[in-house]
């Protein structure tokens, strides 16, 4: 049985599709979310088999969604919307499935075999060209989480991004916000640099690099963070600072 999570900004709409995926007896509906980032959440801590995304909701889009993912651990995903331009545009080049509002029976019957000839062979549900074909390839805004709270914050406003044992952190100037986006995500999405194994920076926000010894340095931020930067990305920060 397939495992599925249901993301729709409308309550009655992902009601009615859950019904239907549990009146075909192949689908296990093991979550619902009614935004993006919750339902971003809930793919990296439930980890279904397949995600059926609307494609329009409020802040965060269905295809934003999609550049939050990584590409090797994603499940599959099928879209889903009231609007056949999208579906068109989107899908023309058959990178992902998607089904229109209101859903037809028979159609949902077609893509849930897809989805099984998937799991019963092992395929990779979808390839990073397609993909970046669809996905928006770089990122404006990085969602963050807090107490019943969502909050977007402009790359531009990014200091620096690190990951610990509790999460990733993006840092601004004077605040700090956890994302739920992996800083592998962060660094092919953003214009952020890798400096450290666990440190991502924005080279805009750099004010001085003091270099210390065994080879190692450390940034100053225009707000008087400091990030450590490794030796084994110092040279390429340099580099990308114009330093030779």
């Amino acid at each position: 049985m397939l495992t599925a999570i249901v993301i729709d900004d409308e309550f009655f709409a992902r009601e009615e599709l859950a019904e239907l995926l549990h009146e075909t007896g192949e689908v296990e509906v093991i979550g619902q979310a009614a935004n993006a980032i919750d339902g971003l959440k809930m793919i990296h801590s439930a980890k279904p088999d397949v995600v059926f995304l609307d494609i329009q909701m409020p802040k965060v889009s269905g295809i934003e969604l999609i550049s939050m993912l990584d590409p090797e651990t994603m499940p599959s995903v099928v879209f889903t919307t009231a609007f056949e331009q999208y579906a068109v545009q989107a899908f023309e080049d058959n990178a992902f499935d998607y089904l229109l509002k209101p859903i037809d029976p028979k159609r949902l019957k077609v893509s849930l075999q897809r989805l099984q000839k998937v799991k019963a062979t092992q395929q990779t549900p979808h390839s990073e060209e397609q993909i970046n074909a669809l996905a928006t390839k770089s990122l404006q805004q990085v969602p963050c989480v807090g107490h019943q709270r969502i909050m977007l914050v402009s790359i531009q406003d990014i200091e620096s991004a690190y990951s610990d044992i509790s999460g990733v952190h993006i840092q601004t100037a004077d605040k700090q916000e956890t994302s739920q986006l992996t800083l592998k995500t962060l660094e092919e999405k953003t214009e952020l640099l890798r400096c450290h194994r666990q440190y991502l920076v924005n080279t805009q926000a750099i004010k001085e690099i003091q270099l210390l010894e065994n080879g190692l340095a450390e940034v100053i931020t225009k707000s008087g963070k400091l990030v450590p930067v490794s030796r084994r990305y110092l040279k390429a920060l340099k580099l990308e600072l114009g330093i030779v």
